[in-house]
């Protein structure tokens, strides 16, 4: 069986596929649930515990916001970027929540909420636990949900909440499995994933799928570009995107890296975008949902013969190194730290370019394998809980290693020695033995040491560098 690309490229709305996107999913179904057995009308209080990263990073990430949305029964695909700010104001301040629009009760963020940073469900760090009671505290319907990363839910008996392809044209579990394909049947990767695709849908409505994706990353750039202000959020962090775009647009020196300048903006923009709740792609996840569309804008304006086809290539191959990572290992931050994350998107990255310049399937392996390798061991440690430091600025890194794997890949035949899937199970281990403190909680490491930032490093004058870095872009 296998996942479609659609789920690993999913259209939603920032800053955290696993702490917004898949919380507002599981208060959507949670109450649809109720409502389809009639149950709404008895529903006078609900109460949701939060555990775990959810309960730690949850404020900074909107989770608490992201329920309550899904409650009233809004969805990512829905929800309008542009009136985020006036709902989280409005949020602070609720008192009564109203069901699907449909019924309305009392409804207290320091009372509904219980949140245990110190506790985790079994099965994985992002638990939820919602429970509907009538007016006399009668329990008529709970549930658990664990968000699993990249927006995708499992519930408390291990189903994934995901379309899956049972019979697919070509079935493979694995790097060598996919490979093994490919030689047989004389296809490349992304034909391979294409040809499964087709299970689900037409190829017309695939290739439909294809350019909604690519416009909506194209839209996340540009929106990033032109925002000005501060990120919403504790630390205040003021947009480099729109400054740092005009100053390379004034720079008129014959810089050879200067397409390196290029792809670094890109990718500040649109992560600076999730990082305000805008819309984006999640590609896998949203923390890490900048890399792709960055190195894809890199082929499409500065790559000879860049064409449609050529992003379908980068797409569908991109889409099963994520699919691999996601099923053998995870796409988690909570569960693996930024590794599984950022190094996901990465491997994700330099294999699709790879495949889209006309590379080879083992170049396309050996691309992820660098891409992987050199992210192994990276910690999720968001300052104040919130995707914006250092996770804006990962991105921008990332999505320059990315087409660095990619060149490297494309001298050589394949891997000079690993695999991919050596690589991935690496990736599991190393997330399994990280201390839960550098796992997206906020608890240690950049998040500790780079709570106060630097304007409160010295007790200096107005003019000293600690508090004009950003003036002097």
């Amino acid at each position: 069986m296998s996942l479609s690309i659609f789920e690993i490229f999913k259209i939603g709305i920032g800053p955290s596929s696993s702490h917004t996107m898949g919380p507002m999913k599981a208060a959507e179904e949670f109450i649809q649930y109720i409502d389809s057995k009639n149950l709404l009308e008895n529903i006078k209080r609900v109460r949701i515990n939060l555990y775990g990263s959810l309960a730690s990073t949850g404020g900074g990430h909107g989770t608490l916001l992201a329920i309550i949305l899904g409650l009233k029964g809004c969805s990512s695909q829905n929800i309008s970027p542009h009136k985020m700010s006036k709902i989280i104001d409005q949020t602070y301040r609720i008192k009564f929540l109203n069901l699907l629009q449909k019924q309305r009760i009392s409804f207290e963020l320091d009372r509904d909420f219980i949140l245990n940073p110190n506790k985790e469900l079994p099965r994985h760090p992002n638990g939820m636990r919602f429970t509907a009671l009538d007016a006399n505290e009668n329990i008529i319907y709970k549930q658990v949900y664990y968000s699993i990363g990249g927006g995708f839910l499992g519930e408390k008996h291990n189903a994934v909440t995901v379309p899956i392809i049972e019979n697919p044209e070509y079935n493979y579990s694995s790097m060598i499995d996919l490979l093994n394909v490919c030689t047989k049947h004389s296809l490349s990767i992304a034909e391979v994933v294409c040809e499964n695709e087709k299970v689900w849908r037409p190829k017309q409505q695939i290739d439909k799928e294809i350019r909604k994706i690519w416009e909506q990353m194209q839209s996340s750039i540009e929106n990033g570009l032109h925002r000005k202000g501060k990120i919403h959020g504790t630390i205040k962090l003021t947009r480099r995107s729109p400054a740092l775009h005009n100053k390379l647009k004034r720079k008129r020196s014959k810089d050879p890296l200067k397409i390196l300048d290029w792809v670094h903006l890109w990718a500040l923009a649109c992560a600076e975008e999730n990082a305000s709740y805008g819309k984006l792609v999640t590609a896998p996840t949203n923390g890490a949902a900048a890399v792709i569309p960055a190195v894809l804008k890199y082929y499409n304006c500065y790559c000879s013969k860049a064409s449609f086809e050529g992003i379908k290539r980068f797409i569908f191959t991109a889409g099963a190194i994520g699919i691999l990572c996601k099923q053998n290992a995870t796409i988690s931050g909570a569960e693996g730290g930024c590794q599984a994350e950022m190094g996901t998107a990465c491997a994700m990255a330099a294999a699709g370019l790879v495949a889209a310049l006309g590379g080879k399937s083992l170049q396309c392996e050996n691309a992820a394998i660098i891409g992987l390798t050199h992210n192994l061991g990276l910690t999720c440690d968001p300052v104040a809980g919130l995707v914006q430091v250092p996770c804006i600025e990962r991105n921008a890194i990332n999505a320059i290693k990315s087409i660095s794997a990619a060149r490297l890949a494309l001298q050589e035949q394949g891997s000079v020695f690993l695999t991919l899937d050596q690589v991935i199970a690496t990736m599991k281990e190393t997330g399994q033995d990280m201390h839960c403190k550098y796992r997206e909680t906020s608890t240690g490491g950049l998040a500790i040491h780079g709570k106060k930032g630097r304007e409160n490093i010295c007790s200096c004058n107005k003019e000293c560098a600690c508090n004009n870095v950003i003036n002097n872009i």
